[in-house]
């Protein structure tokens, strides 16, 4: 099972090989040209990074907001989404 911060590191580390081929001159053009396609819609490592602050950010007040008031019910999904692991994570894990 990938980790957390597998996750992340390997999406960043994805970001860069793509960077690295597009900018490889010694690569046929078709090869730079589908890299560059690529990183059009590719996060940038600190969207990744936001991305996982923001998660982390969003489980904690969602998970005071339940602490605080007991009675409070959480939708379904709400529930499953906080007892689930963390999709990814900010640069410091």
């Amino acid at each position: 099972m990938t980790m957390v911060d597998e996750r992340a590191r390997s999406l960043i580390h994805t970001w860069e090989f793509l960077r690295e081929l597009s900018r490889n001159d010694s690569l046929p053009e078709l090869v730079r040209l589908q890299a560059k396609q690529l990183l059009r819609h590719y996060p940038e490592p600190a969207a990744i990074h936001l991305e996982g602050r923001s998660e982390a950010a969003c489980r904690l007040a969602l998970s005071q907001l339940a602490d605080a008031h007991e009675t409070l019910k959480l939708p379904p999904v709400l529930g499953l989404w906080l007892d689930g692991e963390p999709f990814l994570c900010d640069e410091n894990g």
